[in-house]
C-alpha cells in the first residue's frame, strides 16, 4: 500500500514538474560572481515578483524578519593585531562529521522545487562538493530520495508532520531507507505563520501540506517516538527560549537548533542572536548548537559561532544563489562566505574556531536602519535605481 502511494505520488511530481513554469537561470554566472551582493542581485531579476516575495519576505509586519537582521547589527567584533594569522582553520563538526566549513544550507521547503526542477539535489550536491552538509525537508521537491541519491554524503532529513502517525512512520521508514544519518524535527510550525506577501499575491504555496492538525498536535512525547523510530540523532529546529531547550535535552534531543523559521512564523519574536546566549547557558554541553536567522554574510556566523553556536544555517541566502545560477549560484556563494569568514577571522587574529567564545563580541549600536538587506548596500543602490526604472 505504502509502495503504491509513493509510485502515485511520484507520478504526480512527475506531471506537476512538466506543467511547471521555471525561472530563467543561467549557471554560467556564477563564475564572474566576486561578491554575494551579485548574487542576491542577480537572483532579484531572476525571479518572478511572487516567487521573490515568497521567498524574501516574512510574518505579518516582518518584524521579527527585521529583528533578526537589527540583532546581528547590534553587535561589534573584537580586534587582536600581530598574530600570524598566515593558516587558519575553519573546520567545524556535527554530530561527529567534520565540515570544512561552518555554513550548511538549512532546510528550505517547497521555493527550492519553484525555483529550479532539480531543486533538493542541486542543494544536496552544492553541500556535498563543499564540504559540509544540508538538511532536506519534506516539502522539498524532487523529493527526500532524489536528494540523498544525488550524493554520496548522507544528509540530514528535516520533517514537517502532514499526517498521522502511520504517515510519519512510512515517511521516516523512508528517510532511514534513503541514507539519511539524523532526523531534524521543525518544532516551531505548529501554526503556520501568516506571510501576507504570499496572501497578498494569492500564491498556493501550502498545497501538500497535509492536514494542518497533526503539526498543531505535536508533544515532547512525540519526539521521544519519532527518535526510536528512526534510532538517528534527532535535531529540534526552532528552540528559541531557555524553557525549551532544556525540555528539547530532556526529551533527547542530540542538537537543539535555534531558529525562528527566518521571521516567518510568528511576528514580534526576538531576533535568534538575542536567544542564542540563553540557549547555550540552558543545554550547558548537553547538546550541540545549530543557529540561523538573518544570516547574510561571513561577519553574521562568526558572531554566532562566538556566543556558542556550533555551525550556522543559511536559509533565504540559498535560495537566492539557487535563484541566481542554481547549484553553481549555490557553490559560489558557499566559497564566498568562506571567504568572508577567513577575512573576518584574519583581521580578528584568530586562526580557528575553536578560539571564538562571547568575549569577541561586544553590543554596539546598528549604524543603518533595520531592514532584511541592509547588508548589502550595493544592492540595495541597484535596486533602488531598478525601481526609479
Amino acid at each position: 500500500m505504502a509502495r503504491t502511494r509513493r509510485k502515485a505520488a511520484a507520478s504526480n511530481r512527475r506531471r506537476a514538474t512538466q506543467r511547471q513554469k521555471y525561472p530563467r537561470i543561467d549557471e554560467r554566472a556564477a563564475e564572474n560572481f566576486v561578491s554575494l551582493q551579485e548574487i542576491v542581485h542577480t537572483a532579484r531579476r531572476n525571479l518572478p515578483k511572487a516567487l521573490w516575495d515568497h521567498l524574501s519576505g516574512g510574518a505579518d509586519s516582518e518584524t521579527t524578519l527585521c529583528r533578526n537582521r537589527q540583532a546581528l547589527d547590534s553587535l561589534a567584533l573584537r580586534q587582536r593585531v600581530l598574530v600570524d594569522v598566515r593558516e587558519i582553520d575553519i573546520t567545524t563538526t556535527l554530530l561527529g562529521k567534520k565540515l570544512s566549513s561552518p555554513v550548511f544550507l538549512a532546510p528550505v521547503g517547497g521555493f527550492v522545487g519553484f525555483a529550479h526542477p532539480e531543486g533538493a539535489r542541486n542543494v544536496a550536491r552544492a553541500a556535498v562538493a563543499h564540504g559540509t552538509t544540508a538538511f532536506i525537508s519534506t516539502a522539498a521537491k524532487p523529493g527526500l530520495e532524489a536528494a540523498a541519491e544525488a550524493v554520496r554524503e548522507p544528509l540530514i532529513f528535516q520533517l514537517y508532520v502532514r499526517a498521522d502517525r502511520k504517515w510519519v512512520e512510512d515517511i521516516l521508514d523512508r528517510a532511514k531507507a534513503a541514507g539519511y544519518r539524523a532526523l531534524c524535527v521543525c518544532v516551531d510550525r505548529n501554526y503556520y505563520g501568516r506571510r501576507e506577501r504570499d496572501i497578498i499575491s494569492r500564491a498556493n504555496v501550502r498545497e501538500g501540506f497535509g492536514d494542518p492538525k497533526y503539526q498543531m498536535g505535536l508533544k515532547w512525547d512525540d519526539m521521544i517516538w519519532m527518535k526510536q523510530r528512526m534510532g538517528m540523532p534527532l535535531i529540534l529546529k526552532g528552540i528559541a527560549t531557555a524553557e525549551d531547550a532544556r525540555l528539547a535535552v530532556e526529551h533527547g534531543a542530540d542538537v537543539v537548533y535555534v531558529s525562528n523559521h527566518g521571521g516567518r512564523q510568528l511576528d514580534h519574536a526576538q531576533g535568534t542572536i538575542e536567544v542564542l546566549p540563553e540557549v547555550v547557558d540552558a543545554v550547558g554541553g548537553r547538546a550541540e548548537i545549530l543557529f540561523d536567522g538573518g544570516i547574510l554574510r561571513g561577519t553574521d556566523v562568526v558572531k554566532a559561532l562566538a556566543l556558542g553556536a556550533r555551525a550556522v544555517g543559511v536559509g533565504k541566502l540559498l535560495g537566492w544563489a539557487l535563484g541566481a545560477a542554481g547549484e553553481a549560484g549555490l557553490k559560489r556563494m558557499l566559497e564566498l562566505m568562506d571567504v568572508e569568514i577567513r577575512t573576518a577571522l584574519g583581521l580578528m587574529g584568530v586562526t580557528s574556531l575553536a578560539q571564538l567564545n562571547p568575549s569577541w563580541v561586544r553590543p554596539a549600536q546598528p549604524v543603518r536602519p533595520a531592514r532584511q538587506l541592509n547588508a548589502y548596500p550595493w544592492f540595495e543602490e541597484q535596486n533602488m535605481k531598478r525601481s526609479r526604472r
